[in-house]
């Protein structure tokens, strides 16, 4: 028994720190955006002028924040979820639709991980220089990663859900 619960403690603990590294990421994000949006409003406003880069940049980190937000809120359960079918069946099927609306998330965010990255493979053989003269595909490698977090957190959600969808049916048997 102790074998089974060392790993999921680890696993635990490095899914814990991946959620505080995003909280940071995103904190960063969101007080970067917030302090060019200032400074381009500031130097628009008295100087008519403002930095080239800015606007291309804040847009970058819109949507690498808002990708990070995805994978946060997957990870927290308040991502967006349609429960229509929890009004039309019965209580004790609600484990195991929750349980297959996760592996139905899961396949889905799993092939646009692949598609990322097959468009992240592309951009590095084919992409052309992006903002800052970095490579096009350094700024859009936020999209196979949150796509992966995604995908591992759903899957996480679809076992632990599977669980207890198998826990709960001996006990109402009772």
């Amino acid at each position: 028994m102790a074998t089974t619960t060392v790993p999921a403690a680890r696993a635990g603990r490095v899914l814990r720190l991946l959620a505080s590294l995003e909280q940071i990421i995103l904190c960063l994000l969101l007080l970067a955006m917030i302090g060019l949006s200032c400074l381009q409003i500031a130097l628009r406003s008295f100087f008519s002028s403002g930095l080239l880069w800015a606007d291309p940049l804040i847009q970058q980190l819109v949507l690498w924040s808002g990708l990070l937000g995805a994978s946060m809120a997957t990870a927290r359960g308040k991502h967006i979820a349609l429960d229509l079918v929890a009004y039309l069946v019965p209580a004790k099927f609600h484990p195991l639709i929750l349980a297959l609306t996760h592996l139905f998330s899961t396949l889905t965010v799993a092939a646009l991980a692949y598609a990322a990255s097959l468009f992240l493979a592309n951009e590095v053989t084919y992409g052309s220089p992006g903002l800052f003269s970095l490579p096009s595909w350094t700024w859009n490698l936020i999209f196979p990663l949150s796509f992966a977090l995604i995908t591992i957190r759903s899957g996480i959600a679809f076992v632990r859900e599977s669980r207890n969808v198998f826990r709960r049916q001996p006990e109402e048997q009772r």
